[in-house]
């Protein structure tokens, strides 16, 4: 099941979604390893990116040379956009996405983000001035609209395929209502009626069984997986089996379980620093342990400890015996 984006072939149909916070290097690496057709960076802001200093730069680290790797930019300036993706396309980005989708206020308060989904002609003329700024594919990440009296995807996705974007991805929810209720994946079934280039579902997309059926009901060619895949980064593998009919890999056992979180965390320590590493990996082995039975006292002791030898010891001793319990679903 190849998805073709711009002349680049990705094998598999199923994505790793842009999560602030979430989807650093070492997350993404750890999701690459298990399969995962494409991923895509963290969320550029692009005033940010242009005025910080080549130090800084290097260290978002953006997977610049990987045609798996998607660089996502925000903005509202047509000219920032262009100039932005320009520079990380300069630096060896293959493909440049961009944020149409982001519903945080902080976002949407600059009229960035699905903010650009009230309009239609700003949001047309980002588009415009990023495909002309690059030689590499530009794709598009948006909402279905700002609320339910402004669905404007449809619209939006058939000016950028006419503008020369080479992929879609759609979240099943307005900006309104953020990540309550849920997805509404034949709503996006609209966007594929507008549209011929590849069309990506997202929204509420958790296991084999939600891929299906979004892509049932949206008419998309893949899925986005965002929160479902946080503390389970081997579920992208499971779910491109499953899509592909071929038998689902069983997930990790006890000891491959423990090995790839400690491998994670040993990621995280060695990308930021052990300071800054040990705070940041808080949340993702919070996320690996709530979803095991009997977790609970080692999830609490680990979030809070700083030596990070400590926390290796832990889950090496402790991990395995709550691993032979069922992984709770996801939420």
């Amino acid at each position: 099941m190849i998805v073709e984006i711009g002349g680049i072939n990705l094998a598999s149909p199923v994505f790793l979604a842009p999560m602030a916070g979430i989807t650093d290097v070492p997350f993404r690496n750890a999701v690459l390893r298990h399969g995962a057709g494409l991923v895509v960076s963290e969320m550029i802001a692009s005033r940010e990116m242009l005025s910080a200093r080549p130090s800084t730069r290097a260290r978002a680290e953006l997977g610049l040379g990987d045609a798996q790797t998607a660089v996502q930019i925000a903005g509202n300036d047509p000219e920032l956009m262009a100039e932005t993706a320009r520079l990380c396309a300069g630096e060896g980005a293959r493909i440049i996405d961009i944020n149409f989708g982001c519903p945080a206020k902080k976002v949407t308060s600059g009229l960035s983000g699905s903010a650009l989904m009230r309009d239609p002609d700003v949001a047309l003329r980002i588009v415009e001035a990023v495909v002309a700024a690059v030689d590499v594919p530009v794709t598009v990440k948006m909402r279905l609209g700002w609320d339910e009296d402004c669905l404007t995807a449809p619209e939006i996705a058939r000016r950028a395929e006419a503008a020369g974007v080479r992929m879609i991805c759609v979240h099943g929810r307005t900006r309104c209502q953020f990540y309550k209720g849920r997805a509404d994946w034949n709503a996006i079934a609209a966007v594929r009626a507008a549209v011929r280039i590849p069309l990506i579902a997202n929204g509420d997309i958790v296991s084999a069984g939600t891929a299906a059926e979004a892509l049932a009901r949206s008419g998309a060619d893949g899925v986005m997986i965002g929160r479902g895949a946080r503390g389970r980064p081997w579920l992208i593998a499971g779910i491109e089996a499953a899509l592909a009919g071929r038998p689902v890999p069983a997930e990790p056992g006890p000891a491959a379980r423990s090995a790839l979180v400690i491998e994670h965390y040993e990621a995280m320590l060695s990308f930021y620093g052990v300071d800054l590493g040990v705070r940041v990996a808080r949340k993702h082995l919070g996320w690996y342990l709530e979803r095991l039975d009997g977790a609970e006292a080692l999830r609490d002791r680990v979030i809070r400890l700083t030596d990070p030898s400590a926390v290796i010891r832990a889950l090496q001793s402790e991990m395995s015996s709550c691993n032979s319990s069922s992984p709770r679903a996801a939420a």
